[in-house]
């Protein structure tokens, strides 16, 4: 064989090695730059399983699954095993995570304005909370907290209303009944005010001493959403309870601002009609849980009592309204707020 025709030999071999190589590398490659296009949402929520909380994400990742088939890689990790509660506003503003569920008390401490919405019977009712939120006042107080806090709210979902319970058979129609009584409120000076506002005597106690202090008679009542006052049991040890209604809680399903805006502008609109999706999901099964409560109490024994609830409204916000948490509250959101309808 000729010197010529040994290196086409080797050359025409080469050639075909190289693209056998090229091939298998394109096809190892595939598969990985697949999976690069998606991108990760991971999800931090203190929730236990069986939380309607902790659902409404299977709701929020089976609806993005649906919508943008293949761009997402979503990833839930329950019972605060990722970040702990409280931790995820400032994770997601460095970016160290993309979604979690925050709270008014969250936002407050970084917007006070926001503060307003921890205070009692701001929010009337779910269908209220849904319309202020969803509407201009929303618009509104939701600026400020993608400036400052660099987390962008996408959906509001449903907490829960807070209810009182007391240990003797008491007929409460308005805050002057509530007067004497030693009502268990969390400790601080929050939480301390609202108790004082609504006519009782407020006591701070930790939430694992309460069942035992109703019993003994420590306190004369206790304040919660209905589903925890199944939960505790609290309903073994109450004779009464009242539906103040007087703190309707919300949590703000949100994206990290950054994250979010590195999103196209189709993915960002699947990802908020997701969320909203999952909130959706969250408020029927909490408002349905709640409201079958009611007839559980009664087949206890209970007392379930319906007051005045404007005479504690007009009360609770003229005590406000003179407070010094007051003082960060924008001019007139409190009268658009009563306004929504």
């Amino acid at each position: 064989m000729s010197h010529i025709s040994l290196k086409q030999t080797w050359t025409n071999n080469g050639i075909k090695a190289l693209a056998v190589i090229a091939a298998l590398g394109f096809g190892f490659a595939a598969p990985q730059a697949m999976a690069q296009t998606k991108t990760t949402i991971r999800i931090s929520t203190p929730a236990v399983p069986e939380d309607w909380h902790a659902k409404m994400w299977t709701v929020f990742k089976e609806t993005l699954e649906k919508s943008a088939p293949g761009e997402f890689d979503v990833q839930i990790h329950l019972n605060a095993a990722l970040f702990k509660q409280g931790t995820e506003p400032t994770a997601m503003a460095r970016g160290n995570l993309e979604m979690s569920a925050i709270s008014a008390q969250d936002i407050s401490k970084i917007v006070p304005e926001f503060s307003i919405f921890t205070a009692g019977y701001i929010i009337r009712d779910p269908a209220h909370q849904a319309k202020v939120f969803d509407g201009p006042v929303g618009a509104e107080v939701f600026k400020p907290v993608i400036q400052k806090m660099e987390v962008t709210p996408l959906a509001t979902a449903y907490l829960g209303t807070r209810q009182l319970t007391l240990r003797e058979d008491k007929n409460v129609m308005t805050p002057a009944d509530l007067k004497g009584v030693k009502l268990r409120m969390p400790a601080s000076k929050e939480w301390l005010f609202l108790g004082e506002a609504l006519g009782a005597t407020p006591t701070p106690l930790a939430f694992g001493e309460v069942y035992l202090a109703l019993k003994t008679g420590t306190i004369d009542g206790q304040d919660n959403p209905l589903p925890s006052v199944r939960a505790a049991k609290f309903y073994e040890v109450s004779k009464t309870i009242v539906l103040t209604s007087h703190l309707v809680d919300a949590i703000f399903l949100s994206y990290g601002t950054k994250a979010f805006n590195a999103l196209k502008p189709e993915q960002q609109q699947k990802v908020k009609l997701a969320a909203e999706a999952a909130a959706r999901y969250n408020n029927a099964n909490r408002i349905k849980d709640e409201a079958e409560l009611i007839d559980f109490f009664k087949s206890q024994g209970l007392k379930v009592i319906t007051p005045d609830v404007a005479a504690f409204r007009k009360t609770v916000q003229e005590k406000y309204q003179k407070s010094d948490m007051a003082k960060a509250w924008p001019k007139g959101l409190l009268e658009k707020i009563n306004a929504v309808k």
